[in-house]
């Protein structure tokens, strides 16, 4: 059944083709081709390889390197004013997560009350929870001493532990919004937020269960390693780490999942009732809104994590700024992947897409999976491969329903997150925490990353047949 049956009656439509389809095609390769050179033998940050790969797309396109400036200046522009915000908003609320220790009750309160045996699932709600603000980088940071210490005590080995936490906080950066790829995807294809929300959270469950408790099980196996004495400067368990008062476990879970509620709700409003007047509806729809729903989120944490902790005011408004500096390079690669995105728009690939796919009857879910694939193989990053993945299919979500649109959104973020190698800086995140070897990394990251995207894509396909 359709959950939502309004149609988007303002689909953007993609340009005219500047140039033949081979020339489109080829412009296309190279770009990506720059990027990943670049990234990946020259060193250069992600926000230059952008820049010189939509350079790349526009130059072999054949067409004038003014317009292609000026489209890869609009769509950096409408990328961070639709985008950049929120991220710099979830990582204020983040840091005050952390800093109040708030994220360390959560952690304590679940893993506390489990059994060995469920000690893995309870690692995989942990990273799950603490995924749904956090980037993955920031959650990975966290966590690991936490991952250490449940690792000694339980003598299970470190993957078998830490592989389940990974898939939660890797399941939340692909599926889930407030994260980049998410809301990249669902601002390029204007898929409904709630709705894609409210999905991506019943796609992350058996996918979660699936690549971390079941996989990491496995894994365990494959790579026994255990968790070393030391964590930098000094492990210290979550009572020591923490404030000496620190927001309790209800109050931490209600302020996390405020902005999660906020935008369900007006999903759920806009889907049950009609009358778009009616005062109800009105005030979900602003309350909903992710910016509103993320700034009040931050706004309440300050009281209830900030303040809830002990922390004077000075203390809490260093600590939501000091949130800011670490996503400013995420944000600048997030937009400058808009730009790159914008350039293949207007030179027309998409089009070319579009027309090749309708003609040979693939499935636009599967399509969109199979792009997002090969460009985070070439690329290394989830964000580049879900922005580009998504521009590419941009006319093929014409037409069709929400639901259908939000899936396609799953899709792309399942994609992006499949089989994480050298080129990832996530790969060596957990390479260097994890203490094993680049062969021991593929064994266990790399397919456990393989595993939660193919799940995925199963469960969208599911999904699918009941849209």
């Amino acid at each position: 059944m359709n959950l939502h049956a309004a149609i988007l009656a303002d689909a953007p439509k993609l340009a005219t083709p500047v140039a033949p389809g081979w020339q489109l095609i080829l412009a296309f390769l190279v770009g990506i081709a720059v990027i990943v050179v670049l990234i990946t033998v020259v060193h250069l940050h992600p926000f230059l390889s952008l820049i010189f790969g939509a350079l790349a797309v526009g130059m072999v396109a054949g067409e004038n390197l003014e317009k292609v400036l000026k489209s890869f200046s609009d769509g950096f522009g409408s990328t961070a004013a639709s985008v950049g915000i929120l991220i710099a908003l979830g990582a204020m609320f983040a840091k005050l997560l952390a800093d109040s220790g708030g994220a360390d009750e959560i952690v304590d309160t679940i893993v506390g009350h489990a059994s060995p045996r469920a000690l893995p699932w309870a690692m995989a709600l942990v990273g799950a929870i603490i995924g749904l603000p956090m980037f993955f980088e920031i959650g990975l940071v966290l966590l690991m001493p936490v991952i250490y210490l449940v690792s000694r005590r339980s003598q299970l080995s470190l993957v078998t532990v830490g592989i389940p936490a990974l898939a939660g906080l890797s399941a939340m950066h692909g599926f889930v919004p407030p994260h980049p790829g998410p809301l990249a995807a669902i601002s390029l294809l204007h898929a409904d937020l709630g709705l894609t929300l409210a999905f991506g959270v019943v796609v992350a469950i058996p996918t979660i269960i699936v690549a971390g408790p079941l996989f990491g099980k496995l894994a365990g196996r494959w790579v026994v390693v255990q968790a070393p004495d030391t964590f930098g400067s000094g492990e210290l368990s979550s009572e020591e780490s923490g404030h000496a008062r620190r927001p309790s476990f209800p109050v931490t879970l209600f302020s996390v999942l405020l902005p999660v509620v906020l935008m369900l709700g007006k999903a759920l409003v806009d889907i049950f009732i009609d009358n778009e007047n009616q005062w109800f509806r009105i005030t979900f729809d602003v309350l909903g809104t992710p910016l509103v729903a993320l700034l009040i989120a931050v706004i309440v944490g300050i009281f209830t994590l900030g303040r809830g902790a002990g922390m004077s005011r000075t203390d809490v408004m260093k600590c939501v700024e000091s949130g800011l500096p670490p996503v400013a390079g995420i944000i600048l690669i997030v937009a400058a992947g808009g730009g790159f995105k914008q350039v293949l728009v207007d030179s027309g690939i998409g089009t070319l897409l579009a027309d090749w796919a309708k003609d040979a009857n693939i499935s636009v879910i599967l399509l969109a999976w199979v792009l997002a694939v090969l460009i985070r193989l070439a690329t290394g990053s989830a964000t580049v491969a879900t922005i580009t993945a998504s521009a590419l299919v941009l006319q093929l979500v014409e037409g069709l329903s929400s639901g259908m649109v939000s899936l396609v959104v799953l899709a792309v973020g399942a994609g992006s997150l499949f089989f994480s190698h050298v080129n990832d800086a996530g790969f060596w995140l957990v390479n260097q925490y994890f203490r094993i070897s680049v062969v021991q990394t593929i064994k266990t990251w790399s397919l456990m990353e393989t595993v939660l995207s193919v799940t995925g894509l199963g469960v969208v396909m599911l999904l699918s047949l009941a849209i």
